[in-house]
């Protein structure tokens, strides 16, 4: 290959993996374009004269630039990140639900409505009657387990106590 091509595959090459890091971010394309362009100058210059240790060259400074400058470019041009927990189970701990169906500690012949749906309910302790509310424990394969809500913490019997007053 003729060295002049090659000095001008390193400088183009850069070029196009910079323009290219505008496209499609990340910092990989910015460290092997910096690492071609400058082999690409270094060639120019005649200071890289063998097309073997410009290969070599701009390797080790691609490497190089990415164990020194990448962490530098993720921590300081980081993208916007955004999530929400995707499990329902979190979603759903604590939430106060009515019980459509009498639950007890026994078996999963219960019902609380969450949602919208009716579900499969089995309390902690004790019997519920329908019509009460319960508190969202965690769930057992499609069983909700609940707890009892203490009438003073209904947020219904609070709105219903000022009302009445």
């Amino acid at each position: 290959m003729d060295g002049e091509l090659l000095t001008w595959l390193f400088l183009i090459g850069g070029i196009i993996l910079l323009l290219l890091e505008m496209v499609l971010p990340g910092g990989v394309a910015l460290i092997l374009g910096l690492s071609g362009l400058g082999i690409g100058i270094l060639r120019w210059f005649g200071l890289l004269a063998d097309p073997f240790t410009a290969a070599m060259v701009w390797l080790l400074s691609s490497v190089a630039l990415t164990i020194l400058i990448r962490p530098l470019i993720k921590k300081y041009f980081a993208g916007d990140i955004s999530f929400k927990y995707a499990d329902e189970d979190y979603e759903a701990m604590d939430q106060v639900v009515d019980v459509v169906e009498p639950i007890n500690d026994i078996d999963n012949s219960g019902r609380i409505r969450y949602q919208g749906i009716t579900w499969q309910a089995r309390t902690i302790e004790g019997d519920i009657p329908a019509g009460a509310q319960v508190r969202i424990k965690y769930r057992d394969n499609t069983t909700w387990i609940v707890e009892a809500v203490d009438i003073i913490d209904s947020p219904k019997r609070k709105l219903k106590d000022s009302n009445s007053s």
